[in-house]
């Protein structure tokens, strides 16, 4: 099972088939056709009128599709063996295309913009522009929004350099930062991010402290720069939300997707009302690990053991098909059909690319990553990643290409539905040690997804607000803010001690503004649909009218169709007595 296996030794059915995308003899004449089409575009670029948005915008569709094709089916062929020169260089080759595609549109949307209110809306409601239809509303909800032409030029040479704030600490982050060494075995190993997680599992206590030290002191140690630097970041959203018109930075990041600031507020509002749950669960974990303090460093160590019986693919994903029967045949006769149809790249391979992912292009089947090993964590993953498959099928096959790419606000929405749904049907039968495990894992992904993401929500407000008083934002401030945040979330049973008030420096997420509450609105919808599907009637064709949106509306009305309403309380309220419930359970276990 854990053997690498060479790529040529694999049967089919254990690897994907990218050629359904395109073949490797069409490569050149697609590049050479996209380049035909920046052609195309730029002659537009002095003489777009309402009479020929239309044929602007087909011809963009047209070229924008043969450029994602051929993005796709190279970094698919790149990922399959990582050491392949030919298809790295392709894989620069065609991001330089796509650099000069984005380029050379540029002046579209701006273009448009500039036509009269009622033309506007008059395109947008016309049959001849059904596929731009959210396109044109969402320019017709910038329109009020946009500068002169002078100011946007401005602007737009602004945002070549304005992501440097990310780039910056992503270059520290990755490359710069020297985490020192932590002692294993009796040997000295590195310090690394993928170490760090791993060894904060570890069974032993040294390890985990070490581990959790030399991280933390590494980014101290280097405490002011990155404090400026995220600073600088944030003053850079605070430009933007006040030359777009936005009250706050907050309110410019959610309008992008039409999401009323009330849902952000909802989020803190209701988790920050049950943290004595979160505090009860501490309290649990000092209890089952039994320990005389619990430290920050002990919160990802399993409290209950793993059975270490390995599952073979076919079997996990039989497990996955059996715990997604309640989605109905059909749903469950694609999964199947994927296996055998080349979706999935199902093996870890010499030099292949890590982790696991699901991606595609439109008219074609999606294809998903995988590197499986057997384990619990494993079974998960095919769960995860053939959520995002099938939300991507059911888009696909029910959209135009327009609008066929749904936003990140609902992407994990439906791969999490399906870990949801997997938890519950493998606890349907599960009694002791096997209960607590699955108990265990169950909470645990509550309280990373959304207890400790919100918990980041909340900070990013705090920062934002800080610039937007006109006060300095600084390390001592930020540190200060955060470990009183982490003492409030996480209770008296754990130290927060000093190192933990630095926590905010290493969080790479918070280079994209208000981006991380998605990942516990995710979790929340995602409770919220796994219980309706497994108990509510008829409700299957709803989850599946959800699926089949892609983006042809906003994230709020899709959302809809599966009768949620996050401007309300009740849907986080669902969620967190979610989490009561299986603490419940799990306290009487342990």
């Amino acid at each position: 099972m854990n053997k690498v296996l060479s790529r040529d030794s694999l049967p089919d059915s254990r690897k994907w088939k990218p050629e359904d995308i395109l073949a490797e003899s069409e490569i050149e004449r697609y590049f050479s056709d996209v380049r035909a089409g920046i052609t195309e575009i730029s002659a537009f670029k002095d003489n777009l009128t309402p009479a020929n948005t239309l044929e602007c915008l087909l011809t963009l569709s047209k070229i924008s599709y043969k450029l994602t094709k051929l993005y796709v089916y190279l970094n698919l062929k790149s990922d399959e063996d990582k050491s392949v020169t030919r298809y790295q260089e392709l894989c620069e080759k065609v991001s330089m295309l796509a650099s000069d595609f984005s380029e050379a549109c540029s002046f579209i949307r701006p273009t448009v913009a500039k036509f009269p209110a009622a033309e506007l809306k008059k395109m947008r409601d016309s049959e001849s522009f059904e596929y731009f239809s959210m396109d044109l509303d969402g320019i017709i909800r910038d329109k009020k929004r946009l500068l002169g032409r002078k100011e946007e030029a401005l602007l737009s040479m602004v945002g070549t350099f304005s992501d440097d704030f990310r780039t910056i600490f992503g270059m520290f982050d990755n490359v710069d930062i020297k985490m020192g060494e932590i002692e294993l075995n009796g040997t000295k190993v590195p310090l690394t991010h993928g170490t760090y997680s791993v060894a904060l599992q570890n069974p032993d206590k040294n390890v985990r402290k070490q581990a959790y030290e030399s991280m933390f002191d590494a980014y101290i140690s280097n405490i002011n720069t990155i404090a400026a630097n995220y600073a600088g970041n944030v003053k850079r959203d605070y430009f933007y939300a006040k030359v777009r018109k936005h009250p706050t930075c907050l309110a410019k990041a959610l309008y992008a997707e039409n999401i009323p600031v009330k849902v952000y507020d909802n989020l803190i509002q209701v988790v920050k009302k049950y943290t004595p749950l979160m505090h009860e669960y501490i309290a649990l974990r000092k209890k089952a690990l039994d320990l005389p303090e619990l430290n920050m460093y002990d919160l990802y160590v399993p409290i209950v053991k793993e059975d270490a019986v390995l599952t073979d693919f076919d079997e996990a994903y039989g497990i996955v098909c059996e715990a997604l029967a309640p989605l109905g045949e059909e749903y469950v006769s694609v999964l199947k059909r994927a296996v055998k149809e080349g979706w999935i790249d199902v093996e870890e391979t010499p030099n292949k690319r890590s982790g696991a992912y699901s991606w595609g292009v439109y008219g074609t089947h999606p294809f998903v990553l995988l590197n499986h090993k057997g384990t619990t964590h494993d079974v998960f993953t095919i769960a995860h990643e053939m959520g995002h498959a099938m939300h991507s099928y059911y888009s696909n096959k029910n959209q135009c290409y327009e609008k066929a790419d749904y936003v990140i606000f609902v992407a994990e929405i439906a791969s999490t539905v399906n870990e949801v749904l997997l938890i519950k049907h493998l606890l349907k039968n599960a009694s002791g040690d096997k209960r607590k495990y699955l108990l265990s894992y169950y909470i645990d992904m509550i309280r990373t997804t959304l207890f400790r993401q919100t918990m980041f929500a909340e900070f990013e407000k705090f920062a934002h607000g800080v610039i937007e008083s006109g006060e300095p934002l600084s390390a001592e401030k930020m540190t200060s803010f955060y470990r009183n945040l982490n003492a409030e979330y996480y209770g008296d049973a754990v130290i927060s001690d000093e190192r933990i008030g630095y926590e905010w420096a290493r969080i790479p997420h918070f280079y994209r503004d208000f981006y991380v509450y998605k990942y516990s609105t995710g979790i929340i919808c995602a409770i919220n649909i796994a219980n309706k599907i497994l108990s509510e009637d008829n409700f299957v064709e709803k989850y599946k009218m959800f699926l089949s949106s892609g983006g042809s509306m906003y994230p709020m009305e899709i959302l809809s169709l599966t009768d949620l309403d996050l401007t309300k309380k009740a849907p986080f309220e669902a969620a967190m007595k979610e989490f009561g419930k299986i603490l419940k359970e799990l306290s009487k276990l342990i």
